[in-house]
């Protein structure tokens, strides 16, 4: 609840409108995906199981400012949108503007090391979901 509480208003489509041009609204707001991406991050999830958590965790629904009815989204748009931010150099601005929330906010001191790279943290993320894939294939195969 925290969560929700400290980090409701951190990302805005606003800031995604270079990326995810006003031509057609995306099938998902970037916001919530920039935020399913931090949460995703922080328990270390795939893009399945960050999309499952979604739809189906209470926690994350409140979080996400979600209905309790929401169906969620398919765990591919978590793949196009980081692919998208990449495509566009924006592969900061959500960690960035996270930071940035977080020292006005408080949560974290100036001098203390404080900043994941966000080309780590998006490369640890594509290798999760690389092993989740290839998971997917040997189980079959293994039956």
């Amino acid at each position: 609840m925290r969560v929700r509480d400290r980090l409701a208003e951190v990302f805005g489509d606003v800031m995604f409108a270079e990326v995810f041009p006003g031509r057609s609204a995306p099938a998902q707001s970037p916001a919530l995906l920039a935020l399913v991406t931090v949460l995703q991050f922080t328990e270390n999830l795939t893009d399945r199981q960050a999309a499952d958590a979604a739809r189906d965790r209470l926690s994350w629904k409140y979080a996400l400012g979600a209905e309790l009815s929401d169906t969620g989204f398919d765990f591919c748009a978590l793949s196009r949108f980081r692919a998208r931010l990449a495509e566009n150099g924006m592969e900061r601005v959500v960690f960035d503007r996270l930071l940035e929330h977080c020292r006005e906010a408080g949560l974290v001191k100036a001098g203390s090391r404080q900043r994941t790279g966000s080309t780590h943290v998006i490369s640890a993320v594509r290798d999760l979901n690389r092993t989740e894939l290839a998971g997917e294939i040997v189980n079959p195969l293994v039956s």
